[in-house]
């Protein structure tokens, strides 16, 4: 009698559970579909992908709490990715698109959308978020982001398996939120080069081609304990300016390139490469893993003179610049990099140069 009575209960209990689901579902589907555009809990994001018709690809993975790769090949920039995880969270829906223009918003996002697919760490066993068992990875989401308003302040986006467009928008945020699902790569990447505090790092080697008795390598032998080489006979320089040496080597503790421009026109670029190089900068750090910078002079814009009414001979902001293995061609900044494109002479006592060869006066 006892048990009869718990199976009655149960299928009771079932049935009610089941009759509060029918009802919610029936009563508040347009209310799920204004806000399922929005993610509660991006700690739980695992990877995103986005894609647009020029087969444009992205693919964020998070490798770790604030560590997130894109394309699985570069480190991603932890602001940008932030920023997306930020306003995926914070979307709103302002209102449905208007039905007299729906099927001309429908037309334009099926041309010029972001498609949108997002992964996220779940459970197969959830019980009000105190008992969960069985993660795995589940495609939770998937919409599609257009252009702006007339009004620029929202953006177009509709559900995957939907009909109905909608307006949405950040609150508090006077623009449209499109750009920050760019599916361009290069907006993605991390554009640091060089990111080693002074106790992470080996070895320094500089070298200058056109004025190779300027080359030189420097060593970190712990406790502020260094050894400066000139490459030009391999010797020890026993009589240098320490606090000259720690300046230069903190100064690789963030070093950015400015801008990618893999693109540049080819026959151009050959040409910068198959000139000799201004500075070419190797790091090695403590576990043995080594990268270098190469750079090039980049010619200055037309018109531009020194104070004395000759032409400048080369750009006085910007060098162009070869990292990552030579799989990238950049420009990076003079302001930026002045502090590390440094000759031997710079850290002699009895030497007052304090400028790299060929580096504008700042």
């Amino acid at each position: 009698m006892k048990k009869n009575r718990i199976i009655i209960l149960v299928v009771i209990l079932l049935s009610l559970i089941a009759l509060m689901l029918w009802l919610t579902q029936s009563t508040s589907t347009f209310q799920r579909e204004l806000s399922d555009f929005a993610i509660n809990d991006t700690s739980t994001v695992t990877k995103i992908f986005l894609s647009d018709k020029n087969n444009n690809t992205v693919k964020l993975v998070r490798l770790a709490p604030g560590k997130w790769m894109v394309n699985e090949r570069y480190k991603a920039q932890k602001l940008s990715v932030e920023l997306l995880l930020k306003t995926m969270k914070e979307l709103a829906v302002n209102q449905p698109v208007a039905n007299a223009a729906q099927d001309n918003i429908i037309r334009e996002l099926s041309v010029n959308a972001v498609k949108v697919e997002i992964y996220q760490q779940v459970y197969r066993i959830d019980l009000f978020g105190s008992i969960r068992m069985f993660p795995h990875e589940k495609m939770t989401k998937v919409y599609y982001v257009g252009g702006a308003t007339q009004n620029n302040l929202g953006s177009y986006m509709l559900l995957e398996n939907s009909s109905r467009p909608f307006i949405t928008s950040l609150p508090g945020f006077r623009g449209f939120v499109s750009p920050r699902y760019s599916p361009i790569e290069k907006y993605w990447r991390d554009y640091s080069i060089f990111k080693k505090a002074i106790p992470e790092i080996a070895t320094v080697r500089v070298e200058i081609p056109t004025t190779p008795d300027l080359s030189y390598e420097l060593r970190n032998n712990g406790k502020n304990f260094f050894t400066l080489i000139s490459l030009v006979d391999n010797q020890a320089i026993p009589d240098y300016d320490t606090l000259k040496v720690l300046n230069f080597l903190s100064g690789f503790r963030y070093l950015n390139f400015e801008t990618l421009i893999n693109d540049m026109d080819r026959m151009r670029k050959d040409s910068i490469l198959a000139s000799p190089p201004f500075i070419i900068i190797t790091l090695t750090d403590t576990s043995g893993i080594r990268k270098s910078i190469r750079t090039w002079h980049k010619q200055g814009p037309a018109g531009q003179t020194d104070p004395d009414g000759n032409p400048l001979p080369y750009d006085l902001d910007r060098l162009y610049a070869q990292v990552n293995d030579g799989q990238d061609f950049t420009l990076i900044q003079f302001f930026t990099f002045d502090k590390v494109l440094r000759p031997k002479t710079f850290f002699l006592k009895e030497k007052t140069g304090t400028r790299s060869p060929g580096s504008p006066s700042k």
